[in-house]
């Protein structure tokens, strides 16, 4: 539990880091390709190429191009739509996503699912209430889609890992980083704008953070205190990670927030993704990894 909660107060800061110091003033690709390629070096080390079969490498490359790299695109995007609070209150539907994504897996439909993402659009509208308009539609979409990435990502990841031999993360967790790496050069190749490269070294500094010690130290923390902990408590931490952030970010950035709205428009949400709690899933059989900022 120690890791997970380390990697939780790592993970509470980012996301206010990157609303305060990098979005809307430095490019969005450059800054998820900066981070991969530092999460990349730090981790390469540690990969052993020959402990998992070619075929589960290209699978895990496959993964980390859509549930890091896609998801880091649609993530870094929305900080343009949404403030920092509401953001971090629109990620919670990830495990919709997962359910209904396994349930489509095995041709099953249950419609708690589409009623519980109905009920985070309508904490979305409470959330926005007098200055509902394509801003926010807008942001909260990209939030789904980067909802979606990772969701995607974490169910094909489960029935990778459950397939191989021997699974040790600090091994193998690399090559979620380096299949990321080409989704995010090609977005900043075509998108990217070179006039707004970091001029600071605040800015420079927060990129080394998110590169090495959020994305870099705190998934290899996190996947390695997965293994210690039990799939409840799993599911505990990354639930966490919501109040750590809206706390982080309030407390310190943003003592403007409209804290009525956010706790009224925050409650549906979660009342939403309490309510699919009532069905009951199979555990997965070998941890899976968790969205980060």
């Amino acid at each position: 539990m120690g890791y997970l909660w380390t990697v939780t107060a790592l993970w509470a800061f980012s996301f206010s880091l990157i609303g305060v110091y990098l979005s809307g003033q430095v490019d969005n690709y450059f800054s998820i390709l900066t981070r991969l390629a530092l999460a990349s070096l730090l981790l390469a080390p540690f990969l052993r190429p020959r402990a998992i079969p070619p075929r589960a490498i290209i699978g895990l490359m496959a993964i980390g191009a859509v549930q890091i790299g896609l998801m880091y695109i649609c993530l870094y995007q929305a900080y343009l739509w949404l403030s920092v609070p509401e953001l971090i209150l629109f990620t919670v539907a990830t495990p919709i996503y997962i359910s209904l994504l396994d349930d489509l897996m095995v041709r099953r439909f249950r419609p708690i699912y589409l009623l519980a993402a109905g009920g985070a659009v309508a904490g979305a509208a409470i959330i926005r209430y007098h200055g509902v308009g394509n801003n926010i539609w807008v942001g909260f979409c990209l939030i789904q889609a980067a909802n979606l990435c990772f969701a995607i990502g974490q169910v094909a990841y489960r029935r990778l890992v459950q397939k191989l031999p021997s699974y040790n993360p600090t091994h193998v967790f690399g090559w979620f980083f380096i299949g990321a790496i080409p989704v995010a050069a090609l977005a900043f190749g075509l998108f990217g704008d070179w006039h707004q490269l970091p001029t600071t070294g605040m800015q420079w500094s927060v990129l080394a953070w998110l590169g090495l010690g959020s994305s870099g130290v705190g998934y290899l923390l996190w996947n390695s205190g997965a293994t210690q902990v039990s799939a409840g408590a799993l599911a505990v931490m990354n639930n966490v990670l919501v109040p750590a952030g809206l706390l982080v970010n309030i407390v310190i950035w943003n003592h403007d927030a409209n804290l009525i709205r956010l706790t009224a428009g925050g409650a549906v949400i979660l009342l939403a993704l309490a309510a699919t709690r009532l069905v009951r899933d199979t555990p997965p059989h070998k941890p899976s990894t968790s969205t980060a900022a």
